[in-house]
């Protein structure tokens, strides 16, 4: 079903991007040729991939930033397509475009070095999309890219009762504290959060960003866990462990995490269910290769769920490490 055609699910306004990648022997050295052994395109940014995280778990889920007439942006529109999520709102501006990134990957190192270009991103419109748009959302989903539109969105959202998640990484904007404010579900990576909190560890973190605006605060921190406090259990921070696989690529873990959590808030899952089925949405993707191709399905989800029933338990932690 389009979300465009009843009340959007999830709504997302933020960064999206396509990745080239170039599979290489080894990294190459100045002045030198070389050839490729293999080239691939991939579609990913924080908001798209957690858009098709959403979806994945079920979600209706629609994108309203900003893209242009270019073949990137045809190529982000199509991936959304295809994903079922709706492109009806899609803010279009002549000469706007997703991120774009050339990554080099050394095939015998393993490694990845990503160099990647901003020119034309807008993400959030600063006057679109419409109000009613906003208010019909279940959640609204926002980033960092394009923080005066982010901030227009969140206000309207907050003031019409829809809550709001955010998934930043990025504080350098005058804007950037006034977004903080309106931002109700609260996920940020442990470093991240860290500077903001100016706590030491996941429990201290995780109370110094909470305010009594907030429905929950959840830091998140690979492959120890998630530490988080929510409105719901008011004053009492929760340690939320990994699940354990073995692990293949995280490239995206921290995306797929805000999504299934996105998806699971629309639905209106209790917070310690959502965190904990977030968490095993983003272990499932750590065991498998790519970015957005490794999400799994909202079955696929259960059946690992209850596969793993009585494993990554969470217990209540203090203002200590946990």
């Amino acid at each position: 079903m389009d979300p465009s055609a009843g009340r959007v699910g999830i709504l997302g306004l933020g960064a999206v991007a396509v990745d080239d990648l170039l599979f290489l022997e080894e990294f190459p050295r100045p002045d030198s040729k070389m050839q490729v052994k293999g080239r691939e395109r991939h579609r990913g940014g924080l908001t798209g991939t957690a858009l098709v995280a959403a979806s994945r778990m079920g979600g209706s889920c629609a994108y309203a930033g900003s893209l242009g007439d270019d073949e990137l942006s045809a190529f982000i529109i199509e991936g959304f397509r295809a994903e079922g999520i709706s492109v009806a709102h899609v803010s279009r501006h002549p000469g706007a475009r997703p991120f774009h990134s050339t990554i080099l990957v050394d095939t015998h190192a393993r490694t990845r070095t990503i160099l990647f270009s901003a020119e034309g991103v807008v993400g959030a419109d600063p006057s679109a999309p419409a109000e009613e748009v906003i208010r019909s959302a279940r959640v609204l989903f926002v980033d960092h890219v394009g923080l005066e539109g982010m901030v227009r969105a969140a206000g309207i959202a907050r003031r019409a009762g829809v809550p709001v998640v955010a998934d930043l990484e990025r504080g350098d904007s005058p804007l950037f504290e006034e977004l903080l404010g309106l931002v109700d579900h609260l996920i940020l990576p442990f470093e991240f959060a860290r500077g903001l909190s100016r706590g030491t560890d996941g429990p201290e973190v995780a109370r110094g960003l909470w305010t009594d605006r907030r429905a929950a605060v959840v830091v998140t921190r690979g492959a120890e866990g998630s530490w988080y406090l929510s409105a719901e259990e008011p004053g009492r921070v929760f340690h939320q462990p990994a699940f354990r696989v073995d692990v293949v690529d995280t490239n995206g873990c921290g995306d797929v995490f805000h999504g299934a959590y996105a998806a699971f808030l629309a639905e209106g899952m209790p917070v310690a269910r959502r965190v904990r089925a977030a968490a095993a949405v983003a272990a499932q993707k750590a065991a498998r290769a790519g970015g957005q191709q490794g999400i799994p399905s909202r079955g696929e989800a259960g059946r690992f769920l209850e596969e793993r029933e009585g494993e990554a338990s969470r217990r209540e932690v203090g203002g200590g490490a946990a």
